[in-house]
């Protein structure tokens, strides 16, 4: 529900109608959107966001009435067989779990709804948890989620859950906010740190939410914690035209874009007005900004320059640093000796094998729109880890493939697409 909060805001003016939100809480095999993605309706039928790319939106759009009507959340799954497969729609093979929620005055969505679409520009990193198990409306705003700890978070969850379970879901939502992502988490009575209360009869839950062990009357206790860091950096080095169009590309992956240029005749803010621009050398820039700490595993760098006084002390800090993704424009020739550069100033064979020289997928890219599409789908690449890159007419399996495990034990999830990569 993040990634639409700020286009939720007018709705929740004094007097506007009810509406609910309908949002995925659960995916499988081939599916358009990840856990996270949502979709609101109005009572009086308006809609903001989509589900499914049009696959389910009227089933959806008649559970979110039914959702305002009842004043209850509930989930719906959406699944392909031969017999629903038109007539819902999820023809694509895939299943989809659905909570819907309403959002409804004085309750705790509301409130937390208001807490968010207030925050500032830029918007500070947030993390947003809600109960999903039940037909309570809870929900919680858990701010700086990648710095806080298992106590803060039993502390903001002690609204959605009871004591026999607080312990281990907090455990398990500190993983998750930390890894910035989203995801489903669920705690059973009685799991680790779990008090001995367990077993004792629950007060029935207020209308508008839950406190205590009123919560814990569902087992297990499931979750819904939505991440949003602010948007991933994109540095572009070099003003030209090739540079305007990367800019402009890569704007609508949801990325933060500083264009860097110590030329300042070219490097005109009027030329590209989609990016942040700075008149610097790019490698000061860079250096700065990474003594700062204002870049992170999720930055991107583009080396537009194509000329070796500026990329080769580009390249040798860029390749030091934990990027995201480091290209650089040039021929194979204009590679090789790049390369050769930057071995003679100390840069290893690792580091070496980072750089995505020359730049782009081969598509037969020639203008500078062309290029643009072949270095963003090579970045698209690059953020769900495919190495190699083949048109899907031609390849078999899952055209969604499930995320990796992760090392830290994290619970695993996919992205959404206009989070932090």
């Amino acid at each position: 529900m993040l990634h639409i909060v700020d286009r939720l805001a007018p709705w929740l003016g004094p007097g506007q109608p009810p509406f609910a939100v309908a949002t995925v809480v659960a995916a499988s095999g081939s599916v358009p959107r990840p856990v996270g993605t949502a979709m609101a309706v109005r009572a009086d039928g308006a809609v903001l966001g989509s589900l499914s790319g049009g696959c389910v939106e009227g089933a959806v759009h008649a559970a979110a009435l039914d959702a305002i009507a009842s004043g209850t959340s509930h989930r719906e799954t959406f699944g392909y067989s031969d017999d629903d497969a038109f007539a819902v729609g999820l023809s694509c093979g895939g299943t989809l779990d659905v909570h819907v929620q309403p959002v409804l005055p004085d309750d705790d969505a509301t409130r937390a709804l208001h807490a968010l679409a207030a925050r500032a520009e830029p918007a500070p990193p947030v993390a947003l948890v809600r109960r999903i198990d039940g037909g309570a409306r809870t929900a919680v705003v858990v701010d700086d989620p990648g710095a806080t700890d298992e106590a803060a978070v039993a502390r903001a969850l002690r609204g959605l859950v009871g004591p026999d379970s607080l312990t281990a879901a907090a455990a398990q939502v500190v993983a998750v906010l930390r890894a910035g992502g989203t995801a489903t988490v669920h705690a059973a009575h009685g799991g680790p740190g779990a008090s001995p209360s367990a077993g004792r009869a629950a007060a029935p839950a207020p209308a508008g939410g839950a406190a205590g062990d009123a919560c814990d009357a569902a087992e297990p206790v499931t979750l819904l914690v939505e991440t949003r860091l602010p948007a991933p950096r994109f540095l572009v080095c070099g003003a030209n035209d090739f540079a305007g169009a990367l800019v402009r590309h890569v704007r609508l992956l949801g990325y933060r874009v500083t264009l860097v240029d110590a030329r300042e005749v070219f490097a005109d803010p009027r030329r590209f007005p989609e990016a942040e621009v700075v008149v610097e050398w790019p490698d000061r820039y860079l250096a700065g900004e990474a003594a700062a700490g204002r870049l992170d595993a999720r930055t991107a760098v583009a080396v537009l320059t194509h000329d070796a006084k500026f990329d080769v002390p580009l390249l040798r800090l860029a390749l030091d640093l934990p990027l995201a993704y480091v290209g650089a424009m040039g021929s194979r020739r204009s590679h090789a000796q790049r390369v050769a550069a930057l071995r003679a100033e100390g840069v290893g064979e690792a580091a070496l094998a980072r750089l995505r020289s020359p730049i782009g997928l081969d598509l037969g890219a020639v203008t500078p729109e062309e290029v643009a599409v072949s270095i963003t789908a090579e970045l698209v690449a690059a953020r769900h880890g495919r190495s190699a890159v083949v048109p899907l007419s031609s390849s078999s399996g899952p055209l969604h493939a499930e995320p990796a495990a992760r090392p830290d034990g994290a619970p695993t999830h996919r992205p959404h697409p206009e989070e932090a990569p």
